[in-house]
């Protein structure tokens, strides 16, 4: 399998990818403009969102980045951007929504979730290490070495388990998209038209993770067939 194929496996879903970013960077950009009818930053809207979800474990804390907002399991910590912190727009309250629906997630006992954070330390192994082990054996094996092909093999082990994180990972930022919608139609943190605004954004961003999961999917079956071709030679 040459060059060709593997842009033929390839190509698709990185034109997905790259038009998804683009997605979600239209949607943060253009409702990152519009300010919430409440004039709340989203600091201000965590701290409400945590308190209607009896979340008070949970601290805010800012991080470096844009759009690097996230929720850490581990120490129960809602890390801000500055942007979305600070910025009293639609797009924040979104943003933030989601990030609390990872903290209802995490407080209820999420089963996909729970699995997702088990197979972390997996996940980062065979990003790492399988696409390394995967080359190293694909030469080992041309130049003789029979246990190349082993080599290969366990390199596609270690990338399954990189696939099967991402796999995990959709119902998860689903969900917790699904949740956020809720929490800002509950508690009437948004008006319909700003609810649909703050919906587009975690649309946008969920596309991200179905272009992921198409790349790594795509990535993992052309090792498989490859390690299948060079085994039959």
């Amino acid at each position: 399998m040459g060059i060709m194929m593997y842009l033929l496996f390839m190509l698709p879903p990185l034109i997905f990818m790259i038009w998804a970013q683009s997605r979600v960077s239209s949607a943060y950009k253009k409702y990152s403009k519009v300010r919430n009818m409440r004039g709340m930053s989203g600091v201000q809207a965590a701290q409400t969102l945590l308190d209607y979800n009896g979340l008070r474990q949970v601290r805010i804390e800012g991080t470096k980045g844009r759009l690097t907002d996230h929720y850490d399991p581990r120490h129960k910590v809602l890390r801000l951007s500055s942007d979305v912190a600070r910025n009293p727009s639609v797009a924040a309250l979104g943003i933030v929504a989601h990030e609390i629906g990872h903290a209802v997630q995490d407080n209820i006992g999420y089963a996909p979730m729970r699995i997702r954070s088990a197979l972390v330390p997996a996940a980062n192994l065979g990003s790492r290490f399988g696409f390394i082990c995967v080359i190293l054996g694909l030469i080992l094996y041309m130049f003789g070495a029979g246990f190349g092909l082993n080599v290969m093999w366990a390199g596609i082990g270690l990338f399954a388990a990189a696939v099967l994180f991402a796999l995990v990972t959709l119902p998860v930022e689903y969900n917790a998209s699904n949740r956020a919608r809720q929490m800002l139609q509950t508690t009437g943190l948004v008006s319909t038209q700003e609810y649909a605004g703050a919906s587009a954004v975690l649309s946008a961003a969920a596309l991200t993770y179905v272009a992921a999961l198409l790349q790594a999917v795509a990535q993992l079956f052309y090792f498989v067939l490859l390690a299948v071709g060079m085994g039959r030679r």
